[in-house]
This record gives C-alpha cells, structure tokens and sequence, in this order.
C-alpha cells in the first residue's frame, strides 16, 4: 500500500495527527497509540522520525510550515490535530494557521509563553496548552504537602487526592457538612487494594483511605491542610 494511502486510512479512523516530536510531542503520541488511537506523526528532524518508526501508526519527516507537504501527507483530512513545537514559535504559528486554514475542527497547540499562548488564541485556536506553566503550578502544589496529586480543572477549580482529616473520618459525609462549611466536595474515595468508589452522602470515610476533593483551589488546598 503507498504511503498516500496508508496515511488517508489513517485520516478516516480514530486517528490524530501529531507535529512536532520533542518531549511532549512524543509522550503524547506515544499516550495516545496505547489508547488504541491511531497516529500521525510529523517532525522535521529525521534522528527522532527514526527513533518513532514502529511506535506510531506512521511517522514522517516534512517541513509542517510548507501547505503542499502536509496536503500531500493528508493532513487537511484529519479531525484532530496537535501543534507540539516547542523550540520554534514561528514554525509554531505558521503550522497552526495551515491547520486553521485546512479548518480541522479541533485543534491542540503547546505554548510556550503566555505571548505565545495569546497569538493562537487570536487566531481562534480552541485548545492552547502550556505543558510547563501547567506542570510547574501542579507541582507548586504538591510541594505544599497538602496533595497527593492535584488536577487543575480551570483556572480556579482543582481535584486534589489527598488522606482524610478528623473532620470527615468516621462520619457519614452528609453529617460532616464539609461543603457549607469549607466549600468543598469528597467525590470518591480509595480503600486499601479496592479500586476508587464514588463516595455519596453515606459514605464513611476510614483513616487509611485515600479520597478525591473538588472545589475552588485555595478551598481545597486549605481543606487538605488541616487535620
């Protein structure tokens, strides 16, 4: 089968294409093939298109700032696309303004600086991810020691994994009443090798569990200081 059309197969299934195969490019790829998603995979350095070919469904070296070369690999035909160009912000830009022009309805692209991050979104990127700003915050928090793990959810919203207080172990949640008192929610909780349950108001919450609690960032990470 010629390339053409190997990658438009590829175009028609659950399939993304990936640009730009650093760090978080590559992760990323290689997250989503063991997702059972297929990849594309494009990079203008022929050492790291090398160092994927067999990981990903099809990997090619192109210059993704030139229109014909990505038509040709089919870019256009995908529905999902990830800009993750790091090193080169004009490459960056110019790549994401193809894909936008190809109108490939859902778009990814990693920023770099908040600068960076504001130009897509004046050119009407709808997803603009900023994995080092994203990551340092996250870590910020787990360094704090009130976390065990911590997913942001917006800019004011958080899930944080942390052990259970003296205020909820040992009480139904509803008797608890933590969320008019802290302004936060236990979602689920982790008992011992049992994987984690939705927790409800009869849940009772026992010392070594390990639980799930939402709510806005400086309410959970407050609620997950005192004990």
């Amino acid at each position: 089968m010629a390339r053409s059309q190997r990658i438009a197969r590829i175009a028609e299934a659950d399939a993304v294409v990936v640009i730009g195969l650093g760090r978080f490019g590559t992760s990323l790829a290689l997250e989503l093939m063991a997702a059972g998603t297929e990849v594309l995979g494009i990079d203008s350095d022929e050492e790291l298109v090398q160092s994927l070919n067999g990981q990903l469904t099809h990997v090619v070296r192109a210059d993704s700032t030139n229109e014909e070369a990505l038509r040709q690999l089919g870019v256009h035909e995908f529905d999902r696309a990830v800009v993750a160009i790091g090193n080169d912000i004009q490459a960056s830009i110019l790549t994401t303004s193809l894909l936008l022009r190809f109108g490939i309805p859902a778009i990814w692209a990693k920023a770099v600086s908040d600068a960076h991050g504001q130009i897509f979104e004046q050119l009407g990127v709808q997803h603009v991810v900023y994995p080092e700003k994203d990551m340092g915050r996250r870590v910020a928090h787990l360094v704090r020691g009130a976390a065990l793990d911590y997913i942001e959810v917006d800019r004011d919203f958080a899930i944080v994994k942390m052990s259970p207080n003296s205020l909820v172990r040992g009480v139904r949640l509803r008797d608890s009443d933590i969320r008019s008192r802290f302004g936060v929610t236990v979602l689920a909780y982790k008992r011992g090798d049992a994987g984690w349950r939705n927790a409800d108001l009869e849940t009772v919450i026992q010392d070594d569990d390990t639980i799930l609690v939402s709510g806005p960032i400086g309410k959970a990470e407050a609620f997950g200081q005192l004990r």
